[in-house]
């Protein structure tokens, strides 16, 4: 389904219209925002969580926004009186963009704020990172963004889209508007890119289409994209569909240079799994307009919780931000934990929590979410899939 952006008519495909969405989950110098800084998650009244994202470096572009809407939900919470009565005190941290940072932010967070949760990452790459750490440290880690699957931990919620809610529809939908037209993929050097890629040649196959005929990985962070794109010029002399999942400030430099090149969305459209408003308004939308990207949210989402969504954030940070995807999900799974701690009655008792997360719903922005267990068999796991 094809949707305009607001009035620019950057062209957009969502994966999700309606309907109950499942949430993955497996389970039996930062500065505090508000609060006291007590070594005790919980003492006096706040309860400690963590915020861990890229505030600096290549990432930046994507995540700011990301803290921002965890931030706001925060401040919502605290105003109808917190969480078990106490106020919710934010400890945010600064990945940088950079794993070996997010993994020793992590720690800090955990061992010495003494939080009782953290949300963040963005890429798949920051969330292995950490994820050690979470696990050794039986500790706790919402997560936002849309990943590549094939990961289950008792110490990880996932509130952004699978492969089977945004990947695979977008192919779909590709191959329907674009019957014949072969394929060149293209994604930033790391996990979800690549099982990405892998997912989708194997649903080309699947579906009898076309192999792609070329697939290339450009460095996170970098803006050195010419020869990759001499190469989608040479492998698709007569155009083609462009699959991106270029991550960060790279896809900046990619759509300018594509435009350069004389590569418009008339002959070579691409489908972005990892632009939604907010990059559109830093890449620029006159290099977007006509080109394609799959969410399961945009703000144009017709339901009063969007609505009250996007107004609250315009409230809170000005009349022409926007709201995206990752953000919608980082929204709602700071409300996700405050429903589980409420349930569990403890916010320090991280076993309580965590089966009190499993079957909590809310009603989202983007329609009504749920967390749902797993079969038996993938070790109590929770996953989130298209109704």
């Amino acid at each position: 389904m094809a949707h305009g952006f607001s009035r620019r008519e950057f062209l957009i495909m969502g994966s999700v219209a309606s309907g109950s969405i499942l949430l993955k989950a497996c389970t039996p110098s930062s500065q505090p925002e508000g609060g006291d800084t007590s070594s005790s998650p919980s003492s006096g009244g706040t309860i400690k969580v963590g915020i861990l994202h890229s505030l600096s470096g290549t990432m930046s572009i994507s995540e700011k926004s990301v803290v921002n809407a965890e931030k706001l939900a925060i401040k919502e919470i605290n105003a109808k009186g917190g969480v078990l009565g106490k106020q919710i005190e934010a400890v945010v941290e600064d990945g940088q963009s950079d794993w070996d940072t997010f993994t020793e932010k992590a720690k800090k967070l955990i061992d010495q704020d003494k939080v009782v949760t953290v949300f963040g990452c963005w890429t798949s790459a920051s969330r292995k990172a950490v994820k050690p750490v979470f696990e050794s440290k039986n500790h706790m880690l919402w997560y936002p963004v849309q990943y590549e699957g094939q990961e289950c931990s008792k110490n990880i919620f996932y509130t952004g889209a699978a492969p089977n809610q945004q990947i695979e529809p977008s192919v779909d939908w590709l191959l329907e508007k674009y019957k014949g037209k072969p394929f060149f993929l293209v994604g930033s050097d790391y996990v979800f890119p690549r099982t990405a890629n892998s997912i989708i040649k194997a649903q080309l196959e699947a579906k009898g289409a076309k192999a792609p005929v070329g697939e290339e990985y450009i460095q996170l962070g970098s803006t050195d994209v010419t020869a990759v794109i001499t190469k989608i010029q040479a492998a698709l002399p007569d155009g083609g569909v462009i699959y991106n999942s270029l991550n960060g400030d790279t896809n900046t430099a990619f759509f300018k240079q594509l435009q350069g090149k004389g590569l418009g969305p008339d002959k070579y459209p691409s489908m972005s799994v990892s632009i939604a408003e907010e990059e559109v308004k830093a890449i620029g939308v006159e290099y977007l307009k006509g080109h394609f990207a799959a969410w399961n949210y945009f703000q144009t989402v017709d339901t009063p919780e969007s609505k009250k969504f996007v107004e609250a954030y315009k409230a809170e940070y000005g009349p022409d931000e926007v709201v995206n995807d990752p953000m919608e999900s980082a929204y709602i799974m700071v409300y996700l934990w405050k429903q589980a701690v409420e349930q569990a009655k403890t916010a320090d008792d991280l076993d309580k929590v965590r089966m009190a997360a499993i079957g909590q719903e809310f009603a989202a922005p983007q329609g009504p979410v749920k967390n749902v267990p797993q079969p038996s068999h993938l070790q109590n796991c929770a996953h989130r899939q298209n109704p």
